[in-house]
């Protein structure tokens, strides 16, 4: 019988791992490789790191000082979780698990551009694909960028960039333009050149991200998708946890769901998905779940 079993390997879980461990607790984390914050080829705004660091290299790190600590981390994917009495089991294939307590760090999947997987990894790690012009904006100061997205969430990232450099240009994903005439007026107001779709045929041309639309081909210094994404909340769902009507799973201020005993941090939590605000979740989840495993049962040593 575990103290607590985390899902999901990313800063949040690993960030909970760290404090967890240095609470003596017994804590195992299961993670399937899948952490979004692995394809970040180099992030500039995390906080300690002024030259910069990639997103496998800083999920390393935090990894390996977790493990210092006595984390017992497997790769496995998690099926279920199953509440019992004042307990879980956690399934993963054919493998069940006691679990005290539970912390969902599962994150989100952002939806992509239809290009080829090979592609898609180049462009990202040359920076002339993006998915978060919060980490990144800064890199395309003054340069010519390209949004494919469109209606209220295209817009919103249109106008965020518009911050960043005067040559912004909507690229409708599909067809034309998803728009009403009030997200009209402001990409107007904005000077943010709008485009129909289909976008297809993307290829690294030059030092460009270049891509077919209604009005011909079109090359960017940086192509950013806004095609939403997909939280990974389905196993705190399944189990009887409340989710919001986009998806994430509800907690209180103190990292809580719904049910008694899981707890949830990071980019399947609403909030600002930043490295830096799951990180900060994760430390308030994890002495939430100290505190509340000390009520239960004294912790002594």
């Amino acid at each position: 019988m575990k103290d607590c079993i985390i899902i999901g390997g990313g800063p949040a879980g690993l960030t909970a791992a760290i404090y967890l461990t240095r609470f003596h607790l017994d804590v195992a984390l299961f993670d399937n490789g899948s952490s979004r914050a692995a394809l970040i080829p180099c992030t500039h705004n995390h906080a300690g790191y002024p030259g910069g660091i990639s997103g496998r290299d800083l999920l390393a790190r935090m990894g390996e000082q977790a493990q210092t600590f006595g984390l017992h981390r497997r790769p496995l994917t998690v099926t279920a979780i199953e509440q019992s009495g004042d307990a879980f089991t956690v399934h993963a294939g054919e493998e069940r698990f006691e679990t005290r307590t539970i912390l969902l760090a599962t994150g989100v999947v952002n939806n992509r551009p239809k290009m080829d997987d090979a592609l898609h990894d180049a462009a990202l790690a040359a920076g002339k694909l993006r998915y978060c012009p919060i980490c990144d904006g800064y890199e395309v100061t003054d340069r010519r960028v390209g949004v494919i997205g469109t209606g209220q969430h295209g817009m919103k990232e249109a106008l965020f960039l518009r911050g960043y450099t005067r040559d912004v240009t909507l690229i409708a994903p599909d067809a034309a333009h998803m728009l009403d005439p009030d997200c009209a007026a402001a990409l107007d107001a904005a000077g943010v050149t709008r485009v129909d779709g289909p976008c297809g045929g993307y290829a690294i041309e030059g030092d460009r991200l270049a891509v077919d639309t209604a009005s011909g081909r079109m090359a960017f210094d940086s192509v950013y998708p806004a095609l939403g994404s997909h939280i990974r909340s389905e196993l705190a769902l399944a189990a009887g946890a409340r989710g919001t009507d986009d998806g994430c799973i509800v907690t209180d201020e103190h990292q809580r769901t719904t049910l008694p005993g899981l707890y949830a941090a990071g980019d399947v939590v609403r909030g600002l998905d930043q490295i830096s605000h799951a990180m900060g979740q994760a430390g308030v989840a994890a002495t939430t779940i100290r505190n509340d495993l000390a009520e239960r049962r004294p912790l002594r040593r």
